[in-house]
């Protein structure tokens, strides 16, 4: 039986996600209040199903135990260049060669076809047997654009605690959700009561 149904709607994407990949990937394994802990690519099952929703495999790829793996040692690699950006630390050299090997699994150059309805197309070959390493080449990219792009100044952690999302700020706002926020604010009015009253 599956955790990630209940958590979906409690937990909404965190900004950003809508638009980088990699972070919704790397917050696909989240901590939750009361020590509870919910990973959407903790079983083949799961991670088949995360594939596809995002488009990056097909519903019946048949995800097996050793793919899944794979994927969320990635995972673990791209937390922790996400990790070192936001707190201003060198890279780990384990985790940029992961994520320089995930990139290079995959062919870049995407092939003209011609489709007799609608007229050329391009598109890069993808057989059965490569869709683990085009969703690993997918997903090391859009991590790599992330964190060379743009939006790489905005990318935070979460500021609530036992929260371990990513997302991107914007303005003032720290949390990946308005339940993370209201519990940050809750944890600093109850510290501010409990703090003992100067004479």
């Amino acid at each position: 039986m599956s955790e990630a149904p209940t958590v979906e709607p409690v937990l909404p994407p965190a900004p950003g996600a809508e638009d980088h990949l990699a972070l919704d990937f790397v917050n696909s394994a989240v901590a939750l209040p009361g020590g509870h802990f919910v990973d959407f690519l903790g079983t083949p099952r799961g991670t088949n199903r995360w594939l596809a929703e995002r488009g990056l495999a097909p519903a019946d790829a048949g995800v097996q135990e050793m793919c899944a793996t794979q994927l969320r040692s990635l995972r673990e690699n791209v937390r922790a260049l996400f990790s070192a950006r936001v707190i201003g630390v060198p890279a780990l050299p384990a985790a940029l060669s992961a994520v320089n090997d995930a990139l290079s699994r995959a062919p870049t150059a995407a092939l003209l076809h011609w489709d007799e309805k609608s007229g050329p197309y391009r598109a890069v070959p993808c057989p059965t047997n490569e869709v683990l390493d085009r969703a690993l080449a997918t997903l090391a990219a859009n991590a790599a654009d992330l964190l060379t792009g743009p939006d790489a100044e905005r990318l935070t952690a979460c500021g609530s605690t036992p929260c371990n999302r990513y997302l991107l700020s914007h303005g003032r706002r720290q949390w990946c959700s308005t339940r993370c926020g209201d519990r940050a604010r809750a944890a600093r009015a109850y510290a501010r009561r409990a703090r003992p009253k100067a004479d």
